[in-house]
C-alpha cells in the first residue's frame, strides 16, 4: 500500500517550490524515486519532470502511473494529485 504521508509530503514540497526546481524540487523527487512503481508515486514524478520542462520524461511516468493531470497547469495537476493520494 502506498505511503500517504510520504506522498503528501512530496505535495507539499511541490507547493513549497512555487513549481521550480529547487532544493523542495530535489526532496520531492527523492520521494517520488524511492517509491518507484506505486502510481501516486510515478504520478507525482510525472509533474515534476513536468515542471522541469523535460515531457517527454512526464509522459513516461503518466503512463506508467495511467494519468493525465498536466493539462491545466501545474496547480490543477497539485490538486488531482492531492485527490488522488486522499483516494490511497
Amino acid at each position: 500500500m502506498p505511503d500517504k504521508t510520504e506522498a503528501l509530503r512530496a505535495l507539499e514540497l511541490i507547493r513549497e517550490s512555487g513549481f521550480f526546481h529547487d532544493a523542495d524540487w530535489t526532496m520531492a523527487h527523492e520521494i517520488a524515486q524511492a517509491h518507484e512503481g506505486e502510481p501516486v508515486f510515478d504520478a507525482i514524478h510525472a509533474m515534476l519532470h513536468r515542471l522541469e520542462g523535460d515531457t517527454s520524461n512526464a509522459a513516461y511516468w503518466d503512463r506508467r502511473a495511467g494519468t493525465n493531470f498536466g493539462r491545466h497547469g501545474p496547480e490543477a495537476e497539485l490538486k488531482k494529485l492531492e485527490e488522488m493520494v486522499r483516494g490511497i
